[in-house]
């Protein structure tokens, strides 16, 4: 089969996904559509069975890798981390809960590298599932090398129902203790800017700090901003050959102390026009690990990657409910900001406005709850999926 054509083909199901996912509002996972489109595909013939490796893009995808993880560092503003620094930490504090869970659970009841398999997935995306998963197959554990993605793409379906429910619950507790001063211009004149435009105020920011190294002329060329992620990313892989310590760990540290002195400019990736490209080769390379995996070896570790679900989403609710007692916070909105580890953006923004729309009495009250909500939210998703799950998964699989 022709590259062309077969990139064609694994790009129409990703699109058709995203498709549902947008008529759903994020209640059905772009990437649970994609994986088992393809896999029906694949196994019924209707695509032919090698039509990953025939697209070449498991070739893009990992060599944008590590790029990828050097982006992640640079996409939160400092500035913003700072302002929500009570959401990092009772999110932190949920994850560390969620671990402990699945690694003390899943070693009793099935071994300690089934653990392993779904710790870092669950509580993240789609690169702590491929640290993962080429981490298992390199050490032998072939037979587990789906579990992650079997986690990956199923952990949405528990986790967007109970965290619209627990918003939900926590702006009608707002409702009833709301007073005019939700109301005040100076209240709402700021923040109602924010709330509309969320992606602006997580990605378009330029950090206060100024630029120390590279001028910002420079940093209008998309081909300059490519080489300066490239670089990290080669540096990332060098120290891991070098101290055998996942690239991952040294990408994310590139990447956050890049954009704090100026390396790099805010949200790298995006500004150089080449993040969609970069995901469309990791989710192929997220479809290879599962196509080809026969239907009995998916439904033996079916209950190992439910009873990982299960008992690490429970630990995600308990350190959101302790986490909102030490800082205060209503629990039922520390729970849901910690349960974002299980879907990320944009599901996370897109619940928050629903609840807000559905919840208040008019737009004033709609506006107020979004305030109120939505960084917390969109913060904690960044805080588990881009940078906790891939440390989690990063320093887990050299364990094994």
């Amino acid at each position: 089969m022709e590259p062309v054509l077969a990139t064609m083909l694994l790009l129409a199901v990703i699109a058709f996904g995203d498709v549902l996912s947008i008529i759903s509002k994020a209640k059905i996972p772009m990437l649970l559509v994609a994986i088992v489109c393809a896999y029906i595909l694949v196994q019924t013939e209707i695509m032919p069975l090698g039509i990953v490796e025939a697209s070449t893009f498991t070739i893009v995808g990992a060599v944008l890798q590590p790029p990828v993880l050097v982006h992640m560092g640079t996409i939160i503003p400092m500035d913003v981390l700072k302002s929500q620094y009570k959401a990092v930490l009772i999110t932190l504090i949920g994850l560390t809960c969620s671990v402990l869970f699945v690694l003390i659970g899943g070693s009793l009841i099935f071994d300690y590298g089934t653990a392993v398999s779904g710790a870092g997935p669950l509580t993240g995306g789609i690169i702590a599932t491929l640290i993962t998963s080429e981490a298992l197959k390199e050490s032998g554990f072939t037979a587990l090398a789906s579990i992650p993605v079997i986690v990956l793409v199923l952990q949405g379906v528990l986790g967007m129902p109970l965290t619209s429910m627990f918003l939900r619950k926590h702006s009608q507790r707002l409702l009833k203790t709301m007073d005019s001063s939700y109301y005040n211009a100076a209240t709402s004149a700021e923040q109602l800017a924010e709330s509309a435009e969320p992606e602006k105020m997580l990605y378009g920011k330029e950090p206060s700090k100024k630029r120390l190294l590279i001028p910002e002329k420079y940093l209008e060329s998309n081909f300059i901003i490519l080489l300066l992620i490239f670089i990290g990313g080669a540096i990332s892989v060098w120290l891991e050959n070098i101290t055998g310590i996942n690239y991952s760990l040294f990408g994310l540290a590139i990447g956050i102390a890049g954009a704090l002195i100026g390396f790099y400019p805010q949200n790298a990736l995006e500004k150089a026009n080449g993040f969609g490209i970069a995901m469309l080769g990791i989710i192929v390379i997220v479809i290879g690990a599962f196509i080809k995996t026969p239907w009995a070896d998916i439904v033996s570790v079916l209950p190992a990657a439910a009873f990982i679900i299960i008992i690490g989403t429970t630990g995600l609710l308990i350190g959101g409910y302790v986490g909102s007692k030490i800082f205060k916070w209503d629990p039922y909105k520390g729970m849901a900001v910690v349960l974002t580890a299980l879907f990320g953006f944009p599901a996370d923004y897109l619940i928050t406005k629903e609840v807000s729309r559905s919840i208040g009495r008019n737009k004033q009250e709609e506006e107020a709850i979004s305030n109120e909500t939505l960084a917390p939210m969109l913060i904690g998703g960044f805080t588990s999926v881009t940078v906790g799950s891939v440390v989690i998964a990063s320093i887990l699989v050299s364990t094994l």
